[in-house]
């Protein structure tokens, strides 16, 4: 079969370079972009005039009956052809005739590859940011659920102070919405529509970019057209963001898994979302949130390598950046899966209120609050923290907690103890009292929880 470009060659590439060069393979998941393309760019030649209007509506129509039939599955893409582009355009004028052949003119493969790539990042990043939403509404109807459920805070992964279930939900809350907003961010960038770029320096035909721009949905065109066609940008914020939002996924299962385990019992999995041993019957695996956790660095790798790949090159297009689609497929899949499960196994998931609050209460997590309880009397931060850590020192000795503890042993420590030292330093008051905007009191999480709702609001708008 003859290459559209061939004229300038003698010779027919060899059978190995057809295979090794060809992206048909992977780039045929460009279809509907690529033809949505087409579609405006051949409606734009012919109302300016450039081809005839007749062979205009008739690539058009064309187009369509092409799209129809890829979109059915009916449509056997050719190696020969290479990629998508060369195969649609191939297609089209086989089954149009020579009118298909003008739907080319004021374009390049160069330009209209980069078209494609920004309409499948535009359209990711759409779903992706509706399956955040979905993941951050469970998210929120958990903290709803556990105002008042107390769990101790981890620094170091040693218990630190009490917090509550809502308190720590609404902070992975806060790293989805993050996510969600970069991904706003990189949509914005990803909105300029490069077709007009040319191979590199555009075109003398007297094309109307803003036209073709807005048929598309994009909000601007291209600012110069070597960028235009060189620019990856736009996948590489993209796959950022993805190996961002991973990382996030990633820590929530690590915590997942840690709370799950018989030395924590702070949540059960759901029989759906977790799986068995083949040798001890008594095993109930996290295997669901392992695997995203393991996920997480092949989304890195797609990153990786695009940007390592980019790294080299100068302007304008090279070959190489056709390794870009399968990073750019293999990590908006794997994103999107992870996104999806993770939240239906979330959803699932059962909390052990005594087991957290149970938790909270060992580990001295209110020794913070004994030492805040002397300087309301009037001792000095520092001191107090002294004379908190001497008194923990103490019960590790004898093996109590600070509530256990007599009034006359702690006077011991410090005369400006008093009986009501007991209540301030209890498990509860230590969250509740923590009432500032940010702070883990129920007061504060219960606002944390209703701009929740009305970002989530906003975003469906």
């Amino acid at each position: 079969m003859s290459k559209l470009w061939g004229g300038r060659f003698e010779k027919a590439t060899d059978h190995m370079v057809d295979d090794f060069h060809s992206s048909i393979s992977f780039d045929q998941r460009l279809y509907e972009a690529d033809i949505s393309g087409s579609i405006a760019h051949a409606t734009m030649l012919g109302e300016c005039k450039i081809i005839d209007r007749a062979d205009a509506d008739r690539i058009v129509e064309g187009l369509k009956g092409i799209l129809q039939d890829a979109r059915e599955g009916k449509l056997q893409f050719s190696i020969d052809a290479e990629d998508i582009h060369m195969n649609v355009e191939q297609i089209l004028t086989e089954r149009i005739g020579e009118a298909g052949k003008r739907l080319h003119t004021g374009r390049s493969r160069n330009d209209q590859v980069a078209l494609d790539a920004r309409i499948f990042v535009k359209s990711g990043i759409r779903q992706t940011q509706a399956l955040l939403c979905d993941l951050m509404q469970v998210v929120l109807g958990i903290a709803r659920a556990n105002l008042l459920t107390v769990m101790p805070g981890y620094t170091h992964l040693q218990k630190a102070q009490p917090v509550t279930l809502a308190h720590h939900m609404m902070a992975w809350f806060e790293m989805l919405r993050r996510d969600h907003e970069r991904l706003g961010d990189a949509y914005r960038r990803a909105d300029f529509m490069p077709l007009g770029s040319g191979a590199l320096a555009g075109t003398t035909y007297p094309l109307d970019r803003a036209q073709v721009a807005q048929l598309l949905g994009f909000e601007g065109i291209t600012r110069n057209s070597l960028d235009g066609v060189s620019d990856r940008d736009f996948v590489l914020e993209y796959l950022s963001g993805a190996s961002i939002s991973m990382m996030h996924l990633s820590r929530m299962c690590e915590e997942l898994i840690l709370w799950s385990s018989h030395e924590f019992g702070f949540v059960v999995m759901d029989d759906g979302f977790a799986t068995g041993s083949s040798i001890m019957p008594q095993k109930k695996n996290p295997d669901v949130a392992e695997l995203i956790r393991g996920k997480t660095g092949r989304v890195y790798g797609d990153l990786m390598g695009l940007l390592t790949m980019m790294k080299g090159l100068p302007l304008a297009y090279n070959k190489d950046m056709q390794e870009d689609k399968e990073a750019l497929f293999d990590a908006h899949d794997t994103w999107t899966k992870c996104l999806l499960v993770f939240t239906h196994m979330l959803d699932t998931v059962s909390f052990n209120a005594e087991a957290m609050e149970r938790g909270a209460a060992g580990g001295f997590t209110n020794a913070t609050d004994l030492a805040d309880y002397l300087v309301k009397k009037g001792m000095p931060f520092r001191e107090a923290h002294e004379v908190s850590g001497k008194m923990v020192l103490a019960c590790v000795k004898n093996r109590c907690a600070l509530l256990d503890m007599s009034l006359l042993e702690m006077q011991a420590y410090s005369p400006m103890f008093e009986q009501d030292v007991f209540e301030e330093i209890s498990i509860l008051a230590c969250v509740k009292n923590r009432n500032i905007p940010g702070g883990p009191a129920p007061d504060a999480v219960q606002v944390a929880i209703d701009q929740g709702d009305a970002f989530l609001k906003d975003c469906a708008q």
